[in-house]
């Protein structure tokens, strides 16, 4: 590992030669593989995130904190250990950063959190699985997730598979707006519903290819300080069915309901309970989208680090 002059950063050898050399490289999240997705599946779904970054081209830079130190570029044994629920990883938004440094704790980045140490790191690209957005009933807790300010004020392009269905979607395409982030599909003029390639909105821009999509975010970055929202839609014939996903959608709302949840803890125990209906069909359909994400995002740092951006 290749410690930076900040005595609290740590980045990887093949991370830190790439960023030197103008290289193209990645950002992964950790929320997914230690607190979404289940065991084994969830380390699974790392290794495989990292294969197809690298089959694009681009360095993969999996993000944590690990005994108080801001890890860029995980090798596969520490987050193994990570993982471990003995282990009680925090779950790390862009404000619990400096909290979990001071204390020497252990977390897994959230896509705020991440987007935040990517950019500290001077990485441009990330993928994740769905962004977080306004959830619904926003008007009365004011719920709504930091992934959204942290993107408008991060220079970071975000591919994610729009936002987890379980939200108010048509209220977090109207704070994106709000907040001056762009968001464009990728090929597509629909915007995605996480498990579903079409959410019943529509999108102003759509971008047909890693390039454009590259020379869009570098155009971008000339006017604005925001981050760039890519919209990758799962394919079609690996999406959830419609009839499927709506039954299990209103289950797992009234479960949340019933439970009580608030905050952080709503999205976990309405995901978790959504698998149970589905079957794990939904479990399914979430790694093929996070794999396809991180293709997409290698692909296109590939073709931002081309520009010499």
């Amino acid at each position: 590992m290749t410690r930076s002059p900040a005595p609290h950063l740590l980045v990887s050898d093949e991370v830190s030669s790439a960023l030197a050399e103008g290289r193209a490289v990645v950002a992964l999240e950790t929320t997914i593989v230690v607190h979404g997705l289940p065991v084994p599946i969830n380390l699974e779904v790392a290794a495989e995130c990292e294969r197809v970054i690298r089959a694009a081209g681009a360095v993969p830079a999996t993000i944590a904190v690990v005994q108080g130190t801001l890890r860029v570029g995980l090798d596969a044994p520490t987050l193994e250990r990570l993982a471990d629920p003995e282990r009680h990883s925090a779950k790390l938004s862009a404000r619990d950063l400096g909290l979990a440094v001071a204390t020497r704790g252990d977390g897994a980045t959230t896509v705020a959190g991440t987007i935040a140490a990517a950019h500290y790191a001077r990485i441009a690209v990330m993928a994740t699985g769905g962004l977080g957005g306004v959830h619904r009933g926003a008007q009365a807790s004011f719920d709504e997730s930091a992934d959204l300010t942290a993107l408008s004020r991060t220079p970071v392009v975000v591919v994610a598979s729009g936002v987890k269905s379980i939200l108010d979607i048509g209220a977090t395409l109207e704070r994106l707006d709000s907040l001056g982030v762009p968001v464009a599909g990728f090929g597509t003029d629909r915007f995605p519903g996480f498990y579903r390639s079409d959410s019943g909105f529509g999108l102003d821009w759509r971008l047909d290819s890693p390039e454009q999509a590259a020379a869009a975010f570098a155009a971008h970055r000339h006017w604005s300080p925001t981050g760039f929202l890519v919209a990758n839609p799962v394919d079609e014939d690996r999406q959830l069915d419609a009839a499927v996903h709506d039954e299990a959608l209103a289950a797992a709302l009234a479960h949340a309901e019933a439970l009580g949840v608030s905050g952080k803890d709503v999205t976990p125990a309405v995901l978790s309970e959504f698998a149970r209906h589905t079957g794990g069909a939904s479990v399914a359909v979430n790694r093929d989208l996070v794999v396809s994400n991180a293709s997409v995002a290698g692909r296109i740092a590939v073709a931002l680090a081309q520009l010499g951006s």
